[in-house]
């Protein structure tokens, strides 16, 4: 099995689906405003979808899916 492949948290899989419903770039705030999640859950899960690429940042402080 690969090592670089990894299953996705909960978290972020909800972080990804609310991003995709809004269909607009995101701030972490709106995120935990959308999502219900705690915030620290938030900052984690957008720290891991950043490094294996599944968001990007159009503007500053702003995320989407790519």
């Amino acid at each position: 099995m690969d090592s670089t492949l990894r299953l996705r948290s909960a978290q972020e899989t909800i972080i990804l689906d609310a991003m995709k419903k809004a269909g607009i770039p995101l701030n972490a705030g709106k995120i935990v405003e959308l999502t219900n999640l705690d915030r620290k859950e938030v900052d984690k899960a957008m720290k891991e979808l950043k490094k294996d690429g599944s968001i990007e940042s159009p503007k500053n402080c702003f995320w989407q899916p790519k």
